[in-house]
């Protein structure tokens, strides 16, 4: 069966516009261009716009599917495996986030007394799903399936006012990184003061702390570029300064 990009389109439930984006950034290219100059998709075609619609369905950016897509690794059958298994977590996860707010509503109307921990697991457990999403791969390559696991434990345990204080952390960073990086000066008793800050922010998450561990993360900032543009968002480069900043602290 083929199919043109408006047939396609309604196919998929997506518009043309998205097919037509699809071709020009290399994502979806068409089977071939026929005599009316239009692009003509077929089997093959429409088996890789499924994927890419799994991989939009769990939040990856495009940019992100394409350079897995084009991966001459990409194996089709592991891929709809490890969709699979990642649309089952998804649907935990909204189990649990409708389970909280019948659990709110029970509570609300005095049918039963909801504990503050309770109030939020179900956001705690989408974090952790959010994160192995993004970064499950990388980090559990890296560290280990244990290593992951421990930490998941740890903020699923985590009171919300460490959980506050955790976010806190992590602005107060930003914040210190920013100045830090006016001296331009890794080694700068403000960049140091960011260093240090990463690691209390690190002890939420972490159950021990490890010198090494925290300078190849900080090395991962900067190799990966997902997380890259979180750091460099405003102010390029600063992946970087910290990268360097927190090799230098782990040298002490």
């Amino acid at each position: 069966m083929e199919y043109t990009v408006q047939k396609l389109g309604r196919l998929a439930g997506i518009s043309t516009r998205a097919l037509r984006y699809y071709d020009e950034i290399g994502i979806l290219k068409p089977a071939r261009i026929n005599s009316s100059g239009y692009r003509i998709y077929g089997v093959k075609e429409v088996d890789r716009l499924q994927q890419i619609l799994f991989y939009r369905e769990l939040e990856i950016s495009l940019e992100r599917i394409k350079a897995i897509m084009n991966d001459p690794s990409f194996d089709l059958n592991e891929a709809l495996k490890a969709h699979r298994e990642q649309l089952l977590d998804k649907r935990k996860q909204l189990d649990l986030i409708i389970a909280n707010v019948e659990k709110t509503i029970a509570s609300s109307e005095g049918r039963m007394i909801m504990s503050d921990k309770e109030k939020f697991e179900g956001f705690k457990q989408k974090m952790i799903e959010d994160n192995e999403n993004k970064y499950g791969n990388e980090i559990r390559g890296k560290y280990g399936n244990k290593t992951v696991d421990k930490a998941n434990e740890k903020v699923m345990n985590m009171a919300q006012e460490d959980h506050e204080e955790a976010g806190r952390l992590a602005e107060e960073i930003k914040a210190a990184l920013a100045e830090a990086r006016k001296t331009g000066d890794p080694s700068s008793e403000t960049a140091q003061k960011a260093a240090e800050l990463h690691k209390q922010w690190l002890m939420f998450y972490w159950s021990e702390y490890n010198k090494e561990a925290h300078a190849d993360l900080a090395q991962m900032y900067v190799d990966d570029e997902r997380f890259r543009k979180y750091y460099d968002e405003k102010h390029p480069g600063t992946a970087e300064f910290l990268r360097d900043a927190i090799h230098i602290y782990t040298v002490k």
